[in-house]
């Protein structure tokens, strides 16, 4: 079984929501025309990654009649959504991935694990992953800095992830640290990573929507400002990388614990 996924690289209106789920309705229609099962979206995309936006009146979790425009894009698709937002979840409010699946009510799914400095004083962070099965595929979520951990995809890998989901929004200037993470992710873990990012304002975010394949190499990429990138997924590719790269498999949960000694001096060799 294999998975046609669509990572979306668009920007999006800082504060407006309706414009950005309009906008989101139509990649989802565009992503339609590639036969894609699942397409993601970049952080915040409902809301815009804006500080002001964050600080007002946000999505409510209690009531995703709001998310009317994506359902019914899923609904005469077929396709499965990851959608990420600014959230208010009344007591807090977090940057969560919403799944909008055909014929199904929108599942508030993860919230961002991993908060980003500027991030801390608006949003709570999450407690706990998330994944789910698209035709025998599982797919794991996060959200950009989650994906600076190490140990965060090797926790959705080791609960049995195939596929591993990042929505970001990266500032001018982290591109090669960007690239170097997912693929590293990848590699690290012998499973697909999926990065969706935002372009444009308020802060000329810079993009790099991408599919890398389990030995990290990338497979699809943007073309362009905005565009998708579509790249079919399958087991057969992930079974034969774990079996010729052995890091997941040789790799050990218990390293002792580590010694340490003194200051050593280097100088002239002592005489014997």
């Amino acid at each position: 079984m294999t998975v046609r996924i669509a990572t979306v690289q668009a920007e999006a209106t800082p504060g407006d929501l309706e414009a950005n789920l309009s906008e989101a309705a139509r990649w989802i229609d565009l992503a339609a025309e590639h036969r894609a099962d699942v397409i993601v979206f970049p952080e915040a995309f409902t809301t815009g990654y804006d500080e002001s936006a964050f600080a007002g009146p946000l999505p409510s979790a209690a009531d995703t009649d709001w998310f009317a425009p994506i359902q019914r894009a899923v609904d005469r698709t077929g396709m499965v959504a990851i959608l990420n937002t600014a959230l208010d979840r009344g007591d807090r409010r977090t940057l969560t991935d919403v799944i909008v699946a055909p014929g199904r009510a929108p599942l508030v799914a993860y919230d961002k694990q991993h908060l980003y400095d500027s991030e801390r004083a608006v949003f709570a962070a999450g407690d706990g992953g998330f994944s789910f099965v698209v035709n025998d595929l599982r797919i794991a979520l996060s959200v950009c800095y989650d994906a600076n951990f190490p140990e965060h995809a090797a926790a959705a890998a080791a609960a049995g992830a195939d596929v591993y989901v990042n929505s970001g929004a990266y500032f001018p200037g982290g591109a090669d640290r960007r690239d170097l993470h997912y693929a590293a992710r990848a590699l690290d873990n012998g499973m697909y990573v999926v990065f969706s990012g935002l372009v444009g304002a308020p802060h000329d975010f810079i993009g790099g929507s991408a599919v890398f394949d389990p030995s990290g190499r990338r497979i699809a990429a943007v073309d362009g400002v905005e565009g998708l990138a579509v790249a079919d997924l399958g087991r057969e590719e992930i079974t034969r990388t774990r079996e010729s790269r052995r890091m997941w498999a040789d790799r050990r949960d218990d390293l002792g614990i580590p010694r340490a000694i003194g200051a050593v001096t280097s100088g002239s060799p002592v005489d014997a």
